[in-house]
């Protein structure tokens, strides 16, 4: 690539950078924010869920809105939205307000992050340099969350306001190159099918994905309040029967149905569903073990955990080079037969483990999301049509958002029950922490089996004369043809 391409695909992935290290550095200060503010447990606990709602309950949403409305404008419109309500956080002097700031931040994440993807996906020609520039975007992602631990260690010793001021001086640098950088497009036609949109599907997506996001939230209470939390799933689950309905009725849907049809797209969202939910649910259970059962520091913790974010350097440089002779699925079911045994050596962790003996999982588990997360992003776009990219990058994102969700408030649960039925002692705890473990291994083995049926797939399409990308046979897509994808040193 040249040097006009990689200045843009720095742009695009400072913006999942930007994501990443904004959600690791609210994580750590909450603890700050708390006593400050003196927010009770579930006002700090909605702090972190309000903006997962936000990013979840619009990701769908979000990514075909780029399709529609415009790549470059949705990324540049939600850009501005994040840096300005990151900010607001950091005036807030009640717990609400803070709530409200991180809802907002988060649904401008779920439209901004479908649209630098979808710019990736159609600015770059397909192949080894699409491939690479989505690798290198996958990693940048792990890297700002694992770098966020340690910065957001260092600025609230500062004042935990500092977390949510440094995300506006680090988007508006973004935006400033973003303005001169990403490419104008084509002008859209002022009516037609390019610019109908679904409002009916738009608002049964947005509505069904919140009231699960909500459920999905609730599971980390338990039993407390359960009505609650099944009828928000009971609810969402109508609303996505109802989505499904208006999809098949109207002309110009919000999402075309048939996109389920392409088993890549379906595979690498289910993929990424499940290793997402598991290497968020360890991350959370080993932070309590580190700091409330050893007694670490959140700086402590924050420099044993950064080994996670090996990804940022092994995604740009040993996973392209695997794709290229293996394959994606290969690729893929390596980094969760990797993630599989690094969690597995986690479970008989004891109350005085050294550091080294923590390592070998810390480093396993960072190694297979470089080796998952990216070969994911490129089977999910893949073979789709220019027109659908953002709407493949939001689905993705959706599948991101749902299993980070589902990880951490699965773990928190199993450790809620094992906790609240064991009798009180540091013996407990470890029981609970081991306990709670085992999710993410049955999610990483559950990830194992999709990506396995990944690899028969593509033993039978290379048998059945179907073309080859980057190394890995692929199924001629059934969708419309996509237009050329030029590269970004051809479309100045």
């Amino acid at each position: 690539m040249g040097a006009r391409a990689w200045a843009l695909l720095l742009v695009l992935c400072g913006t999942i950078f930007l994501e990443g290290i904004d959600i690791a550095m609210v994580a750590i200060a909450i603890p700050s924010i708390r006593s400050d503010l003196g927010l009770s447990t579930g006002t700090a606990a909605w702090v972190v869920s309000g903006y997962v709602l936000g990013y979840a309950g619009f990701t769908l949403l979000g990514g075909r809105a780029a399709d529609l409305l415009g790549r470059r404008r949705m990324f540049l419109t939600w850009l501005g939205v994040f840096m300005v309500f990151s900010g607001l956080g950091g005036f807030a002097t009640e717990g609400w307000m803070l709530v409200v700031a991180r809802f907002v931040t988060g649904v401008a994440a779920a439209f901004m992050t479908p649209a630098a993807m979808s710019i990736i996906t159609t600015s770059y020609a397909e192949g080894p340099e699409r491939n690479k520039a989505l690798l290198v975007f996958a990693g940048t992602s792990a890297g700002g969350f694992s770098l966020g631990l340690v910065v957001g260690g260092l600025l609230t010793e500062l004042g935990w306001q500092w977390v949510f001021f440094t995300p506006v001086l680090f988007a508006g640098a973004i935006l400033a190159a973003a303005l001169r950088l990403i490419p104008a497009e084509p002008p859209r036609p002022a009516t037609g099918p390019s610019r109908r949109f679904d409002l009916p599907g738009a608002a049964a997506a947005a509505g069904a994905m919140l009231l699960l996001a909500f459920g999905v939230v609730r599971l980390e209470h338990g039993f407390a309040d359960w009505p609650l939390t099944v009828a928000a799933a009971l609810a969402g689950l109508l609303l996505v029967g109802a989505f499904v309905g208006i999809e098949r009725r109207t002309a110009d849907p919000l999402v075309r149905l048939g996109i389920f049809r392409t088993g890549s797209v379906v595979r690498a969202g289910l993929g990424a569903l499940l290793y997402l939910g598991a290497f968020m649910g360890f991350q959370f259970v080993l932070t309590l073990y580190l700091q409330d059962l050893r007694g670490w520091s959140s700086w402590q913790t924050a420099v044993a955990m950064i080994v996670l974010g090996c990804d940022v350097i092994l995604s740009p440089t040993l996973t392209p080079r695997l794709v290229r002779r293996f394959g994606n699925a290969r690729v893929i079911l390596g980094g969760f037969l990797m993630a599989a045994v690094g969690y597995g050596l986690f479970l008989p962790v004891g109350a005085d483990w050294p550091y080294a003996a923590m390592f070998p999982t810390l480093l396993l588990a960072g190694t297979g999301f470089a080796l998952t997360l990216g070969p994911q992003m490129i089977a999910a776009t893949d073979g789709v049509a220019m027109r659908e990219q953002g709407l493949a990058s939001g689905l993705l994102q959706t599948a991101t958002q749902f299993g980070a969700a589902i990880g951490i408030s699965a773990v928190t649960a199993v450790y809620g029950l094992v906790s609240a039925g064991a009798h009180e002692g540091s013996g407990a705890d470890l029981s609970a922490f081991r306990w709670a473990l085992v999710v993410p291994v049955v999610m990483v083995v559950l990830g194992a089996v999709v990506a396995l049926v990944g690899v028969r797939r593509s033993r039978g399409d290379s048998s059945g004369g179907a073309r080859t990308v980057a190394g890995t046979p692929q199924p001629a897509s059934r969708s419309a043809p996509a237009s050329p994808r030029p590269a970004v040193s051809e479309a100045r």
